[in-house]
């Protein structure tokens, strides 16, 4: 008899994290496929980590099959799913690729909404993956030799020199405080560069930064990155970008040619294509992480609104609630396959955190309010703990360690191939 197939699509917390469960979990005769279109799993809460050169890109990704053992490792992307006979298709290196399964968990995360406002598609920076953040790095370094560049002390200059961060969430606050640190060790590099010309602002259309966390570390935060020199504007709402400024909904604008995105999410397009019921973009399920009665289509993680009976309401998208859901459905997904019942999902939050930049942070663990040095270390022993394998662990330590002691490294890194050496200069 053919093996049965549990099929999870996405390769980020969520889904590494179940197929591994079920690895030690599931019974003998079925089988684990894992499809995600990178064959890497990134830590994207360290994405402003590499944005600030204090981590190599590298390190804040970890090799899918170095993880998996008995799970069978598809690189493609999901374009098509059929549930009345339980057959996908796939987009491949090599082609299209159809599967049956018996079960399928879609944990494929959140997409970029980079058209959320006019203009942002064409000119504003995402902070999504991997590569946004070595691009994001690139710009602010071209944008510094730019400022050389340009004659006499005019607009132009400041225009360059001006980063404009859209968002005062985790990734927003992360971001401009990372920034905030590179862009004030690099400029040693830069002696063109005069006071005045380097400048950041955060633009966040709350009262308060970090809504997630309680309002006095939202405070804390607001404090902690101002005196690193970013210009905090609450209650801003950006309504318009193009290539030199940002139009705010009151009419002001803001001269500026770097703008980053940390606003907006959009489903995957398979979502549309099933047909699934969503709430806020995310897809509705059962508090078991089924989506609907018939407990063959599962999700979790970011892409999923999953009720959690510990606490009532939603889970929030964030990377523990989504290792916590992926040890609870392997669980039910056992359970299921065994004729057991499953049990709804149920998990009580340990704490969040955020880095306001080198040495700075806010936390909130078990109730506990910490800020400064506490939080920021905190920070940093969560995420080095979550690294899968004790070399990767190791290599962060030791990268984090040198650059507590040795300059920022400043390297613009354009992968030039031979047959573009002769382009312009990007």
């Amino acid at each position: 008899m053919q093996d049965r197939s549990i099929v999870v699509v996405g390769g980020g917390f969520a889904g590494t994290t179940l197929v591994r469960e079920l690895e030690r979990r599931l019974p003998e005769g079925w089988q684990l496929v894992l499809i995600s279109e990178e064959s890497y799993t990134t830590f994207n809460p360290m994405l402003p980590e590499v944005v600030g050169a204090a981590v190599f890109p590298e390190h804040v990704i970890a090799p899918l099959r170095a993880m998996l053992t008995r799970t069978r490792f598809i690189m493609g992307r999901l374009t098509c799913v059929d549930r009345a006979h339980k057959r996908l298709s796939c987009t491949t290196l090599t082609g299209e690729l159809h599967l049956t399964y018996e079960h399928l968990v879609l944990a494929f995360g959140l997409r970029a909404h980079i058209d959320i406002l006019p203009g942002m598609a064409e000119h504003g920076l995402p902070l999504k993956l991997v590569g946004d953040a070595m691009h994001i790095r690139n710009k602010v370094l071209q944008r510094m030799a730019s400022i050389e560049l340009c004659p006499g002390g005019g607009p132009a200059r400041r225009e360059h020199g001006h980063i404009v961060v859209v968002g005062g969430g985790f990734s927003g606050v992360e971001v401009a405080g990372a920034l905030a640190d590179f862009m004030h060790d690099a400029r040693r590099y830069y002696p063109g560069i005069r006071d005045g010309e380097l400048a950041i602002t955060l633009l966040h259309d709350g009262d308060r930064l970090l809504p997630e966390l309680p309002a006095p570390l939202g405070l804390a935060a607001a404090r902690s990155l101002r005196k690193r020199g970013v210009v905090v504007r609450l209650g801003a709402k950006a309504a318009q970008v193009s290539d030199r400024e940002v139009v705010l909904a009151d009419g002001q604008r803001l001269a500026a040619r770097t703008v980053i995105c940390t606003v907006g999410t959009r489903a995957n397009p398979v979502v549309a294509q099933l047909g699934l019921p969503l709430m806020r973009g995310r897809i509705q399920t059962l508090p078991d992480c089924a989506v609907d009665a018939a407990r063959d289509l599962w999700a979790l993680g970011d892409c999923a609104a999953v009720p959690n009976a510990d606490q009532g309401g939603m889970s929030p998208p964030t990377a523990q609630f989504a290792v916590a859901q992926a040890k609870q459905l392997a669980h039910n997904l056992v359970a299921h396959v065994q004729g057991q019942a499953t049990r709804p999902f149920a998990y009580r939050s340990k704490g969040m955190m955020a880095t306001t930049g080198l040495h700075k942070g806010v936390a909130e663990l078990f109730g506990l309010h910490l800020s400064g040095l506490p939080a920021w270390l905190l920070w940093r022993a969560y995420y080095l703990s979550r690294m899968p394998t004790f070399g990767r662990k190791l290599r962060i330590w030791v990268e984090w360690t040198w650059s507590l002691f040795f300059p920022t490294d400043i390297t613009h890194l354009r992968f030039t191939r031979t047959h573009e050496v002769d382009s312009t200069p990007r």
